[in-house]
């Protein structure tokens, strides 16, 4: 290759030229379709918040177009994104990528959906621009690694939106490229202090990178060009980019995406998981409980120590709060961060007796796991627990992934609805009208 040839940028070209020449694989295609159909089920349960009820409505009453959630307003493609992108992310139950450090897929569905059902796109064609956009934004989060104190949603995952609202646009793999690069000249400084402090802005990041990525696919379309070195650029002047290289444009990264069974960040997931077949263990009793011990790798402690939520996301970035929450219900939905179950006493007296500590062994390995000790009347109970529900190598299940949409979905969506929209997102054949799946909402 080339010395003046940026490595990185040539594999996303090869990425980009691969899948706008082809329709996607049936593995690719069976993703895509399980990412759609649990984003979705996530934005129905996250749109119930105040917060992204009034947003929608303002947004509505300024950007009304083709675009609505069932018995919602309508919005217009651009409106709509940042919706259904703040509802995915707002419960923190959205799916996400080891690698990429992020979820290249929530913004994608929030820029597609809307502009698929505007242009009358089937579902293959959805699926197709989805692939190509996830296949761009897990290798862009995965090279253009965020600075100490940013955080990555409104940061890279526009790269895969620009590549993905391309393609559905039709455009050639030379335009598909130059609207990655237009979204590289823009990136945003997007910061962490907002999870830090509790705050809900952090649920706007998504929102920022669908409209940016849609903005850059248009601006290609229209002949807007950009400088070609912008990625490099950016990686090497605002980014802590990874010297690795980047997976060939052959291997499927979508593979090894991972859809969550619980509504917090992946890290809490292990403790959580550990939690749960310890009160199975102990038939949901949990007022002799006296002592509790997680022992975890140190990533998961750095990211979410956070004790004493005072706010839902604080509590979602917290694996005291919700091996806790665990243990006092059974279950980590979105119902935990609301009254009257978030400010349960019993639920606060366990997350307070919770005491972290650092697996040296898993941290020193880079491996991901827990162990969860806990004495009950005396008794002290163990679980450890190296996998959980919905990793690439122990993926939901159809039935799981279609019940947990309708628990999401219940509060809008009835639950033949929810069967029939998952049964034809998941089986329908690929020249299905996708306006056709979503009126069964």
């Amino acid at each position: 290759m080339p010395p003046d040839i940026d490595p990185q940028r040539a594999v996303l070209q090869a990425v980009v030229a691969l899948h706008a020449a082809r329709p996607a694989n049936a593995e690719a295609a069976s993703q895509a379709r399980r990412l759609l159909a649990d984003t979705v089920g996530c934005a129905l349960a996250g749109r119930q918040a105040g917060e992204v009820r009034r947003l929608e409505a303002a947004l509505a009453a300024c950007e009304p177009g083709g675009f609505a959630f069932p018995a919602g307003q309508s919005l217009s493609v651009q409106a709509a994104a940042q919706v259904i992108a703040m509802a995915a992310t707002w419960d923190e139950a959205c799916e996400g990528h080891a690698l990429a450090h992020g979820r290249p897929g929530v913004p994608l569905v929030a820029a597609l959906l809307p502009l698929a059902l505007r242009r009358d796109a089937s579902l293959g064609e959805f699926v197709d621009a989805f692939v190509l956009g996830y296949e761009v934004g897990a290798r862009c989060g995965a090279w253009l690694r965020i600075r100490p104190g940013m955080h990555v949603d409104a940061n890279w995952p526009a790269l895969g939106v620009a590549a993905g609202a391309a393609r559905l646009l039709g455009l050639a793999p030379e335009a598909i490229v130059q609207a990655i690069d237009i979204a590289a000249c823009q990136l945003a400084t997007s910061l962490y202090l907002p999870v830090a402090q509790g705050r809900t802005a952090r649920n706007t990041y998504l929102g920022h990178s669908a409209s940016l990525g849609l903005q850059a696919a248009f601006a290609s379309a229209a002949g807007i060009d950009a400088p070609e070195g912008a990625l490099a650029h950016y990686a090497a002047n605002h980014a802590a980019a990874a010297a690795q290289p980047l997976p060939d444009a052959s291997t499927l990264l979508l593979r090894d995406a991972y859809l969550k069974p619980f509504a917090a960040v992946r890290h809490v997931h292990y403790g959580a998981t550990a939690a749960r077949a310890l009160r199975e263990r102990l038939g949901g009793d949990t007022a002799g409980i006296r002592r509790i011990v997680l022992t975890v790798y140190e990533e998961a402690i750095v990211y979410c120590g956070n004790r004493a939520p005072r706010t839902p996301i604080q509590a979602q970035f917290s694996l005291s709060f919700g091996l806790a929450a665990m243990l006092r219900f059974g279950d980590v939905d979105p119902s935990v961060y609301a009254a009257p179950r978030f400010d349960d006493a019993e639920l606060r007296r366990l997350e307070a007796l919770v005491e972290l500590e650092v697996d040296a062994g898993l941290t020193a390995r880079r491996e991901r796991g827990a162990t969860l000790a806990l004495t009950h009347d005396g008794v002290t109970h163990e679980e450890t627990v190296t996998t959980i529900a919905g990793d690439a190598q122990n993926p939901l299940d159809r039935a799981t992934l279609l019940a947990k949409f309708a628990h999401y979905a219940a509060r809008s969506v009835a639950p033949a609805r929810a069967q029939a929209f998952c049964d034809g997102v998941l089986d329908a054949p690929a020249g299905t009208a996708l306006g056709a799946l979503w009126q069964r909402l």
